[in-house]
């Protein structure tokens, strides 16, 4: 009787593993079309309806006057800096650090963007949020990396040697009539290798983005989860007119 039920327990227990085994499914292929966006394809009336009053919004709240611009701002004016790129780095700077400062205590000492992330100019007239996300389309945030004094002066080096109109602000680059490096000062002092520097960049750049690989060597990172279009549109906000110059923080000595 016992070897019986010895039986019984195993046939369930075995029927029951069996009833427990569960088939499995393997991804065997994966296919794909390209579907033409073309006049073939009709409008979906129904969805456009519902749509038009959102988009209608939008689009006045993207073109409202928000600021002023006496003449077109564009990075294409100037060989070492540029009304746009001056105009661009200046509102990262005052934008980002009072927030900066209310999380660290510290200020920004300067501001370095590259010359290819600005997309378009701003034309002479009124200035709008749409602009703002003409100049700046990406979604990139401001960043503020903590590099010493040796840092720096790669990021000098490599400004120089571009051949390009990077944006910079609190920062001075004066080069020779050879176009060899005289001097390079941040907020009118001479670089100091042994110092802590606070730059505000992207987020793009921070990670080496535009070959700018002497971020990586930063001693720490604080993302301010603020856009750069976002800092632009406060900064247009907050003034009556844009009126960037071409000045004397990079140039070349006669």
């Amino acid at each position: 009787m016992i070897l019986k039920i010895k039986h019984f327990v195993v046939f369930i227990t075995f029927l029951g593993l069996g009833s427990c085994r569960q088939d499995t499914t393997t991804l065997t292929r994966i296919e794909g079309k390209q579907i033409p966006i073309d006049s073939i394809i009709s409008k979906a009336t129904n969805i456009e309806e519902f749509i038009s009053p959102y988009s209608t919004r939008i689009e006045e709240v993207l073109d409202s006057a928000l600021a002023y611009a006496p003449k077109p701002i564009t990075k294409e004016d100037g060989e070492f800096n540029t009304t746009a790129g001056n105009l661009l780095a200046d509102i990262v700077r005052s934008q980002a650090n009072p927030i900066f400062k209310s999380r660290t205590g510290k200020d920004i000492d300067f501001v370095l963007l590259n010359h290819g992330g600005i997309r378009s100019i701003i034309s002479a007239g009124k200035v709008s949020a749409r602009n703002a996300f003409e100049v700046m389309p990406f979604e990139n945030n401001i960043v503020v990396a903590a590099v010493n004094g040796t840092a720096v002066n790669d990021m000098v080096a490599f400004i120089v040697q571009s051949g390009r109109a990077h944006p910079i602000s609190g920062m001075q680059i004066v080069l020779d009539k050879d176009r060899k490096l005289r001097k390079a000062l941040i907020n009118g002092e001479p670089v100091n290798p042994k110092r802590t520097y606070y730059v505000a960049t992207s987020d793009y750049l921070v990670t080496g983005g535009d070959q700018m690989g002497f971020f990586k060597n930063n001693i720490s990172i604080n993302d301010t989860d603020y856009l750069i279009r976002n800092a632009m549109i406060d900064y247009f906000k907050k003034v009556d007119t844009l009126a960037p110059v071409i000045d004397d923080r990079f140039y070349m000595e006669k």
